[in-house]
């Protein structure tokens, strides 16, 4: 099980863009397919070469004989279904992350940060459009996954039909005549194919009643009352933006670096007494080192 882990991851991203149809046919793509091949269908045809078992010992027979009855293994042709139906979901699932990575901003990511910005208005396409592209790619992997799904059904039809015979007659070179082969647990391969088409013809049912419900979704009505709604959304988020932005303070602008204006030295404080007046004092001071009192 552990090689249909991303292949599972990826599919599991679809649902988040899929309606509740297209969840439907998931859960039959991941249970019912890769589930049901992963567990029961490698122990039902891994010895599908090796217990084909032929009347003869003519060198290269028995692999031509086989190779007659079989073109195909069933395992192998199942595990290429599974891959090529996946790949339009997985190619949607990459476009819708394209066109979300090239949305301006991350507003939604910044919208807790105290210097964020939200994104500049009409620096975007309108919502209304981007929904209508990506419905319209949706609708294509829809369209392409119902093809590949009646084709692998039809293809499956010729190559098998519904029934794994127990005996397979071969006749031509290498074997010198006709040759009896016989083939290991015919029955039980029997009903694996019988459940294999059912579950495709499941699928492309489903795919079908998705495929219906996202035309009738996209009427012309429909699409305008859609898009009048997302427009709104729109415009009541860019009114959200500006009244926030109104609403944040302003940082205080710092003057650029630079030469400023030359300063004027502050003139000395000014005591009391004028200068000159106090000289003489501190040298009247100096030379008589006694106070008045006890001079007198």
């Amino acid at each position: 099980m552990g090689e249909w882990a991303f292949l599972s991851s990826l599919l599991d991203a679809v649902q988040l863009q899929s309606p509740l149809v297209g969840r439907l046919w998931l859960v039959v793509m991941l249970i019912f397919r890769i589930l049901v091949l992963a567990t029961v269908g490698g122990a039902v045809f891994e010895d599908e070469q090796e217990e084909f078992v032929c009347n003869t010992l003519q060198p290269g027979c028995r692999q031509t004989c086989y190779d007659r009855a079989f073109p195909v293994s069933h395992y192998r042709f199942w595990l290429f279904h599974i891959l090529l139906l996946s790949a339009p979901p997985v190619l949607f699932v990459i476009y819708s992350m394209h066109q979300a990575s090239k949305e301006p901003g991350g507003a939604a990511a910044d919208e807790g940060k105290p210097g964020a910005r939200g994104p500049p208005e009409g620096a975007s396409p309108p919502c209304a459009l981007r929904a209508r592209r990506a419905r319209r790619c949706y609708l294509l992997s829809v369209a392409l996954r119902l093809g590949a799904e009646l084709a692998f059904l039809a293809g499956q039809t010729l190559l098998y039909g519904f029934r794994v015979a127990p005996h397979f007659a071969c006749t031509g070179p290498p074997c010198p005549h006709t040759v009896d082969c016989f083939v290991s647990r015919p029955t039980e391969k029997t009903v694996f194919v019988v459940f294999y088409f059912a579950v495709g013809l499941l699928s492309a049912l489903l795919s079908v009643a998705e495929l219906g419900h996202l035309l009738w979704k996209g009427r012309p009505r429909q699409v305008a009352e859609r898009d009048n709604r997302c427009n709104r959304a729109h415009e009541e988020a860019q009114k959200l933006l500006r009244r926030r932005r109104r609403r944040r303070p302003r940082r205080p602008r710092w003057p650029r670096a630079g030469p400023g204006p030359t300063r004027t030295p502050r003139p000395p404080m000014r005591t009391g007494r004028p200068p000159a007046a106090t000289a003489r004092a501190a040298a009247a001071a100096a030379r008589c080192p006694w106070p008045r009192s006890a001079r007198t």
